[in-house]
């Protein structure tokens, strides 16, 4: 958004909100911009409206260090229970991998990783970006256990038609074009190239 900004000369004013709402909280204009890895979705599109993909990301199964089974014998084994963040799309693909009563939804990924490192879950469906956020957090308590989907594009999100949408697709059509969004994404681990 810094970046961003400096372009189109203006200045942000971040607050930080619940996600559990946030898109209606969108829709009905309460905030202009929402900016925190946001999957674009046909349900989400259908109440706000999104800039252009910034970055494809994927989600993963985060689990504990010396986790043995794989990601097909965990989804397997019906005493093996996994978290998530509530409302997320990650919640959304830990259900489509976990039966219902294996999914524990948490207010924040923090709770999420805790609970799988401290062993009241066995691993968390959580976007690849986030998991490497996690692990360096965590030296030697996590790691990656698989993939799940690989096609998730994120974009920033907007109230249905405003003003800023236009500017924001010009902006990072830009970066694009000169390599700052490249850049960006492999700063903040968003991309490997």
């Amino acid at each position: 958004m810094t970046e961003i900004c400096k372009r189109l000369n203006c200045t942000p004013n971040f607050q930080e909100a619940a996600w559990d709402g946030i898109f209606l909280a969108m829709a009905a204009g309460e905030y202009d911009w929402l900016a925190d890895g946001v999957t674009v979705t046909a349900e989400r599109d259908e109440i706000v409206d999104f800039s252009i993909p910034y970055v494809v990301i994927g989600q993963v199964l985060l689990v504990r260090a010396d986790e043995t089974a794989s990601v097909d014998e965990i989804k397997a084994d019906s005493n093996r229970m996994v978290g998530t963040q509530i409302g997320t799309t990650n919640e959304i693909v830990a259900l489509e991998h976990f039966p219902a009563e294996r999914v524990s939804s948490f207010e924040d990924f923090g709770a999420a990783v805790l609970a799988t490192i401290s062993g009241d879950t066995d691993g968390v469906v959580i976007d690849n970006v986030s998991a490497f956020g996690f692990m360096e957090a965590n030296p030697g308590k996590l790691k990656i256990q698989g993939e799940l989907t690989s096609d998730e594009e994120l974009a920033f999100a907007f109230p249905p038609g405003h003003e800023l949408i236009e500017a924001v697709n010009a902006a990072l059509e830009s970066m694009k074009a000169d390599g700052k969004l490249a850049e960006i994404n492999k700063k903040w681990g968003l991309a490997s190239e």
